[in-house]
């Protein structure tokens, strides 16, 4: 009998991995070469790396994509380490293979899901919690300097927008000022919710009510050095999201361009997506706030448009798809059903 259900185990395990697999790779096919010209965009792609100045920058691009997730690893691994000790290569895995999960689920929920299953012997649903607080983290930044963006575009930015009056303006900041206190005393107070567990343990999920107190292992300190990987990690993208509009000669100051980048990653942020659908709505935001500026400039042309829209999908490709392609070669590594481990008493 133990025979017969370990083999059903491991049968589930395989399947569940084929599909996963081939979800991926059936979206990355529509995507990549029924959406997108994708011979074009390699034509491109090998013509930049033919410009000696150019080329120099997509290197450095590329490699950022490699610091970018492995920044995203370390934390990760700080994170998890109070539930298992993990190295940082399978740290890295765990984290491309999440990122191939989320690509076909909504906000990239899969994604906590990816990462989890790599795990040995630590519970799954307190590998979930620790992976959306690690998420927390990187979503705080997104929204902190997305909103202190949001105050600067209005003076610096389009400063002739209309129907923008000062009160209205000074309304925003105070708003803006009181969500980031709040959202900063939340996330360095995790440790509240830990409240929870008690009127769970009154229903019929009390079971569940334990996983809570993971949000008690963790310090200020400890959440403040989280959330420093989290600003690098956003530093990183934005920059080489910067040096590709540098790449397509797209003609814009440092100061100003980062500004609408960051505005960018938060509209993207707080809208529910599909991976698979983002860069669509990605190359209409960046279409949007940049036509804002150029069109204030008086600057906007097709070709900027063009560089805009070059620069926001070979972005995508390099810090979405091509690490959700990298990730379906460790989905073998994925174990959603394991032997059940003796539960730990509720303490």
């Amino acid at each position: 009998m133990k025979n017969r259900k370990t083999k059903v185990r491991k049968l589930y395990n395989i399947l569940l991995r084929i599909l996963i697999v081939v979800a991926t790779y059936g979206f990355l096919y529509k995507k990549v070469f029924l959406e997108k010209d994708f011979g074009h965009q390699l034509d491109i792609l090998l013509g930049l790396f033919q410009q000696p100045g150019v080329s120099q920058l997509l290197w450095l691009v590329i490699f950022m994509m490699f610091v970018n997730w492995g920044i995203e690893s370390q934390k990760w691994r700080y994170l998890i380490s109070k539930i298992e000790k993990i190295s940082f290569i399978k740290a890295y895995e765990a984290v491309l293979t999440g990122a191939s999960v989320s690509f076909f689920t909504p906000n990239r929920v899969g994604e906590y899901f990816g990462r989890v299953f790599i795990l040995d012997k630590a519970g799954h649903l307190e590998g979930v919690f620790i992976t959306i607080l690690g998420s927390l983290s990187q979503l705080l930044v997104t929204i902190l300097t997305g909103t202190l963006a949001l105050l600067l575009i209005h003076p610096q930015v389009v400063p002739e927008i209309q129907g923008y009056p000062g009160l209205l303006y000074y309304s925003l900041v105070g708003i803006i000022i009181l969500l980031d206190t709040l959202l900063l005393f939340l996330y360095f107070n995790v440790s509240l919710l830990t409240g929870l567990k008690q009127s769970i343990s009154k229903t019929r999920f009390r079971k569940y009510g334990k996983v809570f107190r993971i949000f008690k292992y963790y310090s200020a300190k400890e959440l403040l050095f989280v959330i420093t990987l989290s600003f690098t990690r956003y530093l990183v993208f934005s920059l080489q999201y910067f040096l590709l509009l540098k790449i397509f000669s797209v003609p814009i100051p440092f100061y100003n361009g980062m500004i609408i980048i960051s505005l960018i990653f938060l509209i993207i942020t707080v809208f529910p997506t599909v991976a698979l659908t983002e860069l669509g709505i990605r190359d209409s935001v960046a279409i949007y706030f940049f036509g804002l500026y150029f069109t204030q400039t008086g600057t906007m042309t097709d070709e900027v448009a063009i560089g805009v829209l070059s620069a926001s999908t070979f972005l995508w490709l390099l810090n979405l798809a091509i690490p959700a392609l990298t990730g379906t070669f460790f989905i073998y590594r994925l174990k959603f059903f394991r032997k059940r481990n003796t539960e730990e008493p509720d303490n």
